[in-house]
């Protein structure tokens, strides 16, 4: 287990708007396991062929995705944004 966090950003508010509660739920979900990883969140989701920078990665059967940035020097996983197709 790792101290990593993981939070919105710029805000939720921002984030989920107009998006059904269960893809939020799913999201924070994804994004908690994320968080759980630690330092190794730079490896998971797309781009596969290297490590950092904003990372993509599948939701509910690749119904939609979401785009977060691990950062190690704050310990934290951004979720900076979620696409839903419904």
């Amino acid at each position: 287990m790792s101290d990593w966090t993981w939070d919105y950003n710029p805000s939720e508010e921002y984030i989920t708007d107009g998006l059904p509660p269960g893809v939020v739920a799913e999201v924070e979900r994804i994004v908690t396991e994320l968080a759980a990883l630690g330092p190794e969140t730079v490896r998971v989701g797309r781009p596969i062929d290297r490590e950092g920078g904003l990372r993509e990665f599948d939701i509910l059967g690749g119904r939609g995705f979401i785009s977060f940035l691990p950062v190690p020097r704050h310990e934290c996983v951004y979720v900076c944004n979620v696409t839903w197709y419904g």
